[in-house]
């Protein structure tokens, strides 16, 4: 009997572990959806001007609207667009009331050639952003093809000579010839939750079926003996 109460006690234990895991899990989506919701809604937030000091933390996904200068000097960071395929993102200066900051244009194939910008004043609508596209695993920028595998805010605004600050564009006017604008979304942030939640569950059910079944075959066995 002590055996029978073992396996009693070790399979509530395990059944009950797996699925405060998945409620777990089913919480953490709700929090998740939260924030996707405050992120959307900031995104689709009226526009202004890009702010003094502008801070990851406080600024990310800011939306602002500017006029000014978009340089001709450009670096391309390697990119890919489902349906399409690889390319590249096209980040540039940008002069605005005596700043300089940093653009991200928009994606264009690699095959296609880059035309020059507008030497007129162009107005760009978009949203601060600190990209976290980099990590151990990224290569090092290939300066002379002049080609980059990762939005690294710091490192671009010490190779242009401009302030740490990227605006991601979603609208300039006049637009540039194949270049698309990539606008911010949530579409990259990860909502895997319910999966998990799923999965939980899933092996709370084979644990207590296990259980059973090893319950049953214990039973069966010990009144076999006697």
């Amino acid at each position: 009997m002590k055996r029978v109460a073992f396996i009693v006690i070790v399979a509530v234990l395990g059944t009950g572990v797996l699925l405060s895991l998945g409620k777990w899990q089913l919480d953490r989506r709700v929090w998740k959806e939260t924030i996707l919701r405050d992120i959307n809604s900031r995104i689709s937030d009226t526009p202004v001007s890009v702010p003094e000091t502008p801070l990851p933390q406080r600024d990310r996904y800011l939306p602002v609207i500017e006029q000014g200068i978009i340089e001709n000097a450009h670096v391309k960071v390697l990119a890919s667009r489902k349906h399409i395929g690889a390319g590249y993102r096209i980040i540039s200066p940008f002069v605005i009331e005596g700043r300089r900051v940093l653009l991200d244009r928009g994606f264009i194939k690699v095959d296609d050639p880059l035309p020059a910008p507008s030497q007129s004043i162009s107005q760009v609508k978009g949203n601060l952003h600190w990209p976290k596209d980099a990590d151990e695993f990224t290569p090092e920028p290939d300066l002379k093809n002049n080609l980059w595998f990762a939005r690294d805010v710091p490192a671009l605004a010490q190779h242009f000579g401009t302030e740490p600050i990227l605006i991601i564009a979603s609208d300039v006017t006049p637009a540039t010839s194949k270049l698309a604008p990539l606008p911010v979304d949530t579409s990259g942030i990860p909502n895997d939750h319910l999966q998990y939640a799923i999965t939980w569950f899933s092996l709370a059910l084979v644990w207590t079926f296990m259980s059973v079944a090893f319950l049953w075959h214990t039973r069966h066995r010990i009144k076999g003996k006697g």
